[in-house]
């Protein structure tokens, strides 16, 4: 059964090299295996992600991935640090406090890389 298996997530780059200059340098991920002119990089629990090109990157208005973490606040204010800016949305039921929303049962926020990918933290209540 495919959930049994582990799953990983895709983020498109239109600029590979762009990109990893975010990832690696913003958000300080380590680089992996690199492989079809994209690179992986690995997470906690077994969790990965491969950074691929594609001239698709960027087209999706829903989030690609997000990272639970325990302390958002804590996370936000390390990015915001390394200057990424957080984005904003409007949604139904929810409380904002400053960039961090809570709704659901659940913290979050929201940012952006550089190929216009969203991405998300999210803290479980």
């Amino acid at each position: 059964m495919l959930q049994n298996n582990p799953m990983y997530a895709y983020l498109p780059a239109a600029d590979v090299a762009r990109a990893r200059e975010f990832y690696e340098g913003k958000l300080g991920f380590v680089p992996g295996k690199e492989l079809a002119d994209g690179v992986t990089y690995t997470f906690g629990k077994g969790t990965a992600c491969f950074l691929y090109p594609t001239t698709n990157a960027g087209t999706s208005k829903a989030s690609q991935a997000f990272w639970q973490v325990d302390d958002i606040a804590r996370e936000v204010a390390e990015l915001k640090a390394r200057g990424v800016r957080f984005e904003r949305y409007d949604m139904p039921d929810a409380q904002a406090d400053g960039d961090i929303v809570t709704a659901g049962g659940a913290k979050a926020a929201w940012f952006k890389d550089t190929e216009g990918n969203i991405l998300a933290l999210v803290q479980e209540l």
